[in-house]
């Protein structure tokens, strides 16, 4: 069986540094923002090109309490509106929602999946603050263009950047604020939940160093109305030992990749657009088909498996019942239609040859 995530082969490599920095923290008796967590934002931050990173408990919290910072700096307040591809994972929508504003849902581009930026004047209102720009699958939404429109409107633009650790503009990491998930099967996975903002805004940098920390800056001294949202120490200690080698895996992830959009050849299969360059890191490999259920089916007979991100789109889930009646074609389609295809740094050329093999011999 070629596993769709193995994670147990992706992080047997860092066992022994797991023991150590294991045994280091237990030996420190300091548990929570102690020095890993420092040491980790210190890292993250230099590899993103950012002045700061904010460790919390998950992707999540970053975005949720991004959003929040603002709206206690002024920049924003409750009831604004931020513009949010409609083909997201629920909880980028979701975020929205927890800190009191109010998500307006635009459709993606069919051929990147990620938000059409020819949509979002459009939707841009009097109540309109952010862009919330999703990378979705690995790869960066279209960030040049929308962050000219946010300037052009006054509006500010945050980066969901869950599925796209170390993916690069041509000349910049780091463009906007960003939100990241560390869920062990990202590109930089923790041993649990864990999550980030990284951000050039000193001002909101301070806040939400007290907003995930029950609004304090001092012990027993609370400015702000915060959350507990801090990194563990532990899965920051444990971020540390893998954050060197993520361009490294990330390589090979392009590289599969490569392989697979060069020699898939099949008339029945909707590859992923890519331009090869590094503006993707191929947390998935996502392709289309109107014949989903028998493909999986077959690939599944194969030993390969797959899984569907997602199958539901948001604007249909039962939690989200005032837009049950809205009309995306597009949304609707990605939904139905794409499948993710195994890709990780631990998969061997043999699987690569066998995904590819039995890709081209499916027939319906």
């Amino acid at each position: 069986m070629i596993k769709f995530l193995d994670l147990y082969k992706i992080n047997q490599p860092y066992e022994n540094a797991f023991q150590n920095k294991l045994r280091s923290v237990l030996d420190s008796g300091w548990y929570i923002l102690g020095e890993e967590v420092k040491l980790f934002e210190r890292n993250f931050a230099d590899y993103c090109q950012s002045k700061y990173c904010i460790g919390v408990g998950n992707g999540f919290d970053a975005l949720t309490l991004i959003y929040k910072g603002y709206i206690q700096l002024g920049k924003m307040q409750k009831g604004d509106e931020v513009i949010v591809p409609a083909n997201t994972y629920i909880a980028s929508i979701l975020s929205i929602i927890q800190a009191d504003l109010v998500p307006v849902l635009v459709e993606p581009k069919l051929e990147t999946y990620t938000i059409d930026p020819n949509l979002i004047t459009e939707k841009i209102t009097n109540k309109t603050r952010s862009i919330l720009a999703v990378n979705l699958y690995g790869q960066l939404a279209e960030l040049d263009v929308i962050n000219e429109i946010a300037i052009k409107n006054n509006l500010i633009v945050v980066e969901d950047s869950a599925q796209s650790h170390g993916a690069t503009l041509e000349n910049n990491k780091s463009i906007n604020t960003q939100a990241f998930s560390f869920y062990p099967g990202k590109n930089l996975g923790a041993l649990g939940d864990a999550g980030a903002v990284i951000t050039n805004d000193g001002q909101l940098a301070e806040v939400l160093f007290s907003l995930r920390n029950y609004g304090s800056k001092a012990k027993y001294y609370n400015e702000f109305i915060g959350v507990n949202s801090r990194l563990d120490e532990l899965q920051a200690a444990f971020l540390n030992v893998k954050l060197p080698n993520l361009d490294a895996e990330n390589q090979i992830r392009k590289n599969i990749a490569k392989r697979y959009l060069l020699e898939i050849n099949n008339d029945n299969i909707i590859l992923p657009f890519w331009d090869f360059s590094d503006n993707h890191v191929f947390h998935l490999f996502v392709i289309r088909t109107p014949k989903r259920a028998e493909l999986q089916d077959y690939l599944k007979q194969n030993g390969i498996e797959t899984l569907i991100h997602y199958p539901v789109a948001s604007h249909r889930q039962k939690a989200f019942k005032h837009w049950n009646n809205l009309q995306l074609p597009i949304t609707e389609k990605i939904h139905e239609e794409v499948l993710s295809l195994p890709i990780s740094p631990v998969m061997t050329d043999e699987e690569v040859d066998f995904v590819i093999q039995k890709m081209n011999s499916w027939t319906y």
